[in-house]
């Protein structure tokens, strides 16, 4: 995770960090559970995955995204580790702040 990215989206300001940190976590327990089947929309789950995760400095996660469209629904279990990640560096950061 790269903190300093989002620091430096919200211009420094730390409630608005706090706010898209805890917003990203909540909407990772629904992505979550629409990534345990390669069910028809898994693709588009990934895809808003991605995107989040790069507007918050997530770039592993929106690597394995990325890599999970190119290859197919076999992508998954990485898009999920990596979603964990970064669920946990989030927990972590927050505990610290």
């Amino acid at each position: 995770m790269d903190f300093a990215y989002l620091e430096g989206f919200a211009a420094g300001d730390r409630q608005v960090v706090a706010e898209v940190l805890t917003l990203f976590r909540e909407q990772a327990r629904a992505w979550g559970g629409s990534l345990e089947t390669a069910g028809p929309a898994w693709r588009d789950v990934v895809h808003t995955i991605k995107g989040a995760a790069r507007g918050v400095g997530a770039h592993r996660l929106g690597d394995a995204c990325e890599q999970a469209e190119a290859v197919g629904a076999e992508g998954l279990p990485g898009v999920r580790a990596a979603l964990q990640a970064a669920v946990a560096a989030i927990e972590a950061y927050q505990a610290r702040s």
